[in-house]
């Protein structure tokens, strides 16, 4: 295990997550690892230091009678206007909950694919998966691919941009192969995952913080992008607009 490696995992080991086999490997690395221990170390005691109590505070109890106070009593009513609004309400609030459904299903399938996106990206560091392909060379990694995935997965390379290509390899997203491209800032491991396109992704680069890691989405040319990495957001942003400019720019010449 790499002292990148153990990063991603000294906080779930501190927080009781790991399974036994993952915080053997990492107690291991840290046993051996002076500047993982210190950092182990230094988490640990910011932990020690905040207060157990203290962090729940209850509601006060004027707070029931404010919003029972914000809410109108209701008003007698004609029993047939009370029946008529009944039945034009109903009709309008099936056609809402139809509304909201759509959203909410929507939102999970956004939630499941980023989720399982960040499971591959943990996986690809955990288990030294990073790539099925090994090469800096763009021109071995994309046809690398072919066959493999029925899409056509834009690789360029961006080394001297300051984003490393390291390779690629074949994932699953969703239950859905993808391509996952590679690269490195620095220490900082940065997959790229691309899959056929699909409604509701915009092709305006999104951006959200999920489970500590710093995800972009955007659509282009057809095909999902989903950028993750925990390199900070600024440099993440120009990873993707250097990375967007350079495929245009392939598929331009």
């Amino acid at each position: 295990m790499t002292c990148d490696e153990a990063e991603v995992l000294i906080h779930a080991l501190i927080d009781g997550e790991l399974d036994a086999g993952h915080a053997r490997e990492v107690e291991a690395h840290i046993a051996g690892c002076d500047r993982c221990a210190a950092r182990l170390a230094a988490w640990r005691e910011l932990r020690d230091a905040l207060p157990i109590q203290g962090l729940r505070h209850a509601a006060p109890a004027s707070l029931r009678g404010s919003i029972e106070r914000a809410i109108p009593s209701p008003v007698k009513t004609d029993r047939r206007a009370w029946l008529k609004g009944f039945v034009a309400g109903g009709a309008m609030s099936a056609l809402a909950a139809a509304s909201v459904g759509v959203v909410i299903l929507h939102q999970d399938r956004d939630s499941i694919v980023v989720g399982e996106a960040i499971s591959a990206h943990l996986r690809s560091l955990q288990a030294d998966h990073l790539t099925d392909v090994l090469s800096t060379n763009q021109h071995t990694v994309k046809p690398w691919f072919n066959g493999r995935i029925d899409l056509a997965p834009p690789v360029v390379d961006l080394t001297t941009q300051g984003f490393t290509l390291i390779g690629g390899r074949l994932d699953f997203i969703d239950g859905k192969p993808a391509a996952a491209i590679v690269y490195r800032r620095r220490v900082h491991v940065i997959n790229l995952f691309v899959r056929q396109g699909a409604e509701g992704v915009s092709d305006t680069p999104q951006f959200q913080v999920v489970q500590g890691f710093n995800v972009i989405r955007w659509s282009d040319n057809g095909l999902n992008l989903l950028a993750i990495s925990d390199l900070n957001r600024d440099e993440l942003d120009e990873f993707v607009a250097k990375f967007t400019a350079a495929a245009r720019q392939a598929r331009q010449s």
